[in-house]
């Protein structure tokens, strides 16, 4: 048996109500069947399955779901699922009988029983229950909503996002944190276009998820060795040589740009602005 079921791990504890279901969490899970990748497992599991595993199976939690999970939960406190990058999807009872087939392995089925077992468990216990737990699920969403409110009046007074923001001569420090947290937003893609390259640009990008793909476009480049030995390490980064361009720029997953009114090699040694813009003035060059 599975050494998670021999250190007698309540797996009882490890389902949660969300949406009227009884679903777990594919962190849980990925512990639970010992993936070595983790839930990168699980979900490749399932995208190489797609008809297999349909909504009713597995389904993405959303901000609200997460956060309220999240102020519950036991396992985020010892460590699985804790700080997470993306919103964590949840298999139904259904789903975690069919992620069992296809991970074809002894340890999966037996610790899929196990987990079967513990939802007919769960199940007697909410209906026995059903009452106590639909008032206590009551608070907690009004709570919840309370604290989002807050959050959402905090945010107002002090708003997170700029428009526009000056640099003086001098203030290199603050220039380059800012950058770095423009830089960390991308999601998925990000495009620079600086006319002039140097090992700063690349320093700055190291700061970028390892998942973004990153675009540069240039007119001349200064450190090709830096280059060759950054592509080495982030090989998701691809040098554009382009002559069209006079300004700077930052354009993130195609949604958000940003205008750089100094290079990139060159913040915070003159007075220079960075300011967002509107996404629509640039689009026909992406």
């Amino acid at each position: 048996m599975h050494e998670i079921i021999n250190e007698e791990i309540e797996i009882k504890n490890l389902i949660y109500e969300i949406r009227g279901k009884q679903v777990m969490l594919d962190s849980d899970l990925a512990y639970l069947y010992g993936c070595k990748n983790g839930t990168k497992e699980i979900n490749q599991a399932v995208k190489n399955n797609l008809a297999k595993f349909p909504e009713r199976f597995v389904f993405r939690l959303n901000e609200q779901e997460y956060q309220l999970l999240r102020s519950k939960i036991l396992t985020l406190n010892s460590g699985r699922g804790k700080h997470r990058k993306y919103l964590p999807y949840v298999f139904t009872e259904q789903g975690v009988a069919m992620l069992a087939t296809v991970l074809k392995s002894k340890v999966a089925t037996k610790v899929s029983i196990a987990i079967m077992d513990a939802f007919v468990q769960m199940r007697h216990f909410i209906i026995d229950n059903k009452d106590m737990f639909n008032r206590l699920t009551k608070v907690e969403y009004d709570l919840l909503n309370h604290d989002m409110k807050i959050n959402q009046i905090l945010d107002e007074m002090h708003p997170k996002e700029f428009k526009e923001k000056l640099f003086f001569d001098g203030e290199i420090y603050d220039a380059y944190s800012l950058l770095i947290n423009i830089i960390r937003k991308a999601k998925n893609k990000i495009i620079i276009i600086d006319n002039y390259i140097d090992k700063t640009i690349f320093d700055i990008l190291a700061y970028k998820n390892e998942n973004v793909k990153a675009f540069i476009w240039t007119k001349e480049i200064k450190t090709k060795l830096d280059i060759e030995k950054f592509k080495l390490q982030y090989s998701n980064t691809e040098i554009k040589i382009v002559n069209n361009f006079h300004d700077r720029f930052i354009i993130l997953d195609d949604k958000e740009l940003y205008h750089i009114g100094a290079s990139l090699k060159d913040l915070g040694k003159k007075c220079f602005a960075i300011s967002k813009m509107d996404i629509n003035s640039i689009k026909k060059l992406l």
